[in-house]
Order: structure tokens, then C-alpha cells, then sequence
């Protein structure tokens, strides 16, 4: 048998797959050693056994099974007919599960991998959503101090023609020259359009915006603080278009309360 037959038999494959018997794996140990062709084909057959382990890190084993059952399928003609044709089949097997065991190691260390990141990131959100809840707490506590600050002027808006069911409350701090709008009364706006706050003197009638509630939809509380520095006799929201109005559409008028008077 020539060298290429001798290749072709698929015998160094068993050779390198540690399947074949001793005397089998003496003589071919002795062949390789004399012909230096047989040494660099074996040299080829360890290289792309390691090529295809290291592919298997990112493809599940069952994929790499694939292209391993052709190359055997290919080479089983060729076998040579050491003992029976049942034995080297299973040596084969033996061989190709070699391979997927080592491949299906490396692609569980590569999932394992990929969990860990997976724990890390969900550690991290969830570090976040605590430290979030913490402030949201702290700023439901500031609110409950000043909602039930003697000093602060409460005034209830009530609903008008255009939404009778709508209503809302501002509380207003003199002191700190803010006021605190609970607009949870208050309808989803339309696309397109933002609840816009004035502050009103009555007579005569002049209104000064305290600007839009461009976050109304996002805020789950409804809840905001509006700094206002005018001398408010009531207060009044009304529905205007992105990025607000000059002066109130009074026909868009949702809420209107007046400032209690002071005995």
C-alpha cells in the first residue's frame, strides 16, 4: 500500500483518536516515524481536531455534529479492514464523541460566561431600580412635609366646560416662591398638545404662564413643582399645543381655582 492509500484508509485518524489496539497503534507509530509525509498528515489531523474544539466555544455542539458525521460517512469506504466492519464503526463513534464532548465543555463554559454578564447586568438594574426608589422616597416624604406645612396655601381647581370631570390642586409655598400642582385630575393630553399652568390676576384679568407639563405623561405621580414668583390671585391649566401659548386658550380652560382670601 502506498502512502496515499495509506492516508486515505483513514487509519491515522483512529491513530490520533487513540482508537486502534496496540499492535495497531505500534505499527502505525513506526510508519509515521519513517515517512515523513504520514507524520505532517497526522500533524493536520491534530490541527483541525483543535480548530474545530475551539469553534464549538460559540456554536452548540449539536451544529458541530454535523460536519463531523460527513467526514465520517466519507472516510468509513475507506477504512482499513482491521477486524470487523462493526468495530471500526464504533471506533469511529468513539472518535467523533471525543470530539463533541470537548466541544460541548467549551460551549458550556462560553453559556456559563454569558450567564454571569447576564446576572451582572440584572444586578446592576436592579441596584438602580432600589436606588431610584430610595429618591422617589425621599421626595414623597418632602411632599408629605410640605403638603401638611401650615403655611401652605392650598387651592383646588375645579373642572370646566370642556372637561367638568377633570379637577386639580396647587399648593402653594409663599417662601420658597413655589407651587406644588397635583394634576392626577387631570385626562391624558392628545398627541400633539401639553397642559400649559397660569398664574391669574383678576382685575384685570391677566394671565402669566408658569409653563407646560411636558413630562405629564411619563410622571406616574403627577406631581409637579412649578416655581412661581407672581402675586397669583387663582390659577387655571389649560390644553394648548406643543410648546405652549403666548395666552390661554380659554376655550381649552380644563381647571380654575381661586386663591382663598386671607381674613
Amino acid at each position: 500500500m502506498n502512502t496515499k492509500e495509506y492516508i486515505a484508509s483513514g487509519i491515522l485518524e483512529l491513530y490520533v483518536a487513540g482508537s486502534l489496539s496496540e499492535k495497531e497503534n505500534e505499527d502505525v507509530h513506526a510508519a509515521i516515524q519513517e515517512n515523513p509525509e504520514l507524520l505532517a498528515e497526522v500533524l493536520s489531523i491534530e490541527k483541525a481536531i483543535v480548530k474545530l474544539t475551539a469553534a464549538a466555544a460559540t456554536k452548540n455542539a449539536a451544529y458541530v455534529f454535523i460536519p463531523i458525521k460527513k467526514a465520517i460517512e466519507r472516510k468509513q469506504t475507506k477504512v482499513l479492514a482491521i477486524g470487523e466492519p462493526k468495530s471500526n464503526w464504533l471506533q469511529y463513534t468513539g472518535w467523533a464523541a471525543s470530539i463533541l464532548i470537548g466541544s460541548a465543555f467549551i460551549w458550556s463554559i462560553s453559556q456559563n460566561n454569558q450567564l454571569k454578564e447576564q446576572i451582572a447586568t440584572e444586578k446592576l438594574q436592579l441596584e438602580q431600580q432600589i436606588e431610584d426608589a430610595s429618591n422617589n422616597l425621599v421626595a414623597a416624604k418632602k411632599l408629605i412635609t410640605v403638603f401638611r406645612d401650615k403655611d401652605i396655601i392650598a387651592v383646588p381647581l375645579a373642572g370646566q366646560k370642556v372637561a367638568p370631570n377633570s379637577y386639580a390642586k396647587v399648593y402653594w409655598d409663599q417662601k420658597t416662591n413655589s407651587i406644588y400642582l397635583d394634576a392626577k385630575g387631570l385626562p391624558e393630553p392628545p398627541k400633539g398638545k401639553v397642559y400649559q399652568v397660569w398664574s391669574l390676576k383678576m382685575s384685570p384679568l391677566t394671565p402669566t404662564s408658569l409653563g407646560t407639563i411636558d413630562t405629564f405623561t411619563a410622571d406616574t405621580n403627577k406631581i409637579f413643582t412649578i416655581e412661581n414668583t407672581n402675586a397669583s390671585e387663582a390659577f387655571g391649566i389649560t390644553l394648548e399645543p406643543a410648546g405652549g401659548s403666548a395666552s390661554p386658550t380659554m376655550e381649552q380652560l380644563y381647571t380654575l381655582g381661586a386663591v382663598a382670601s386671607t381674613p
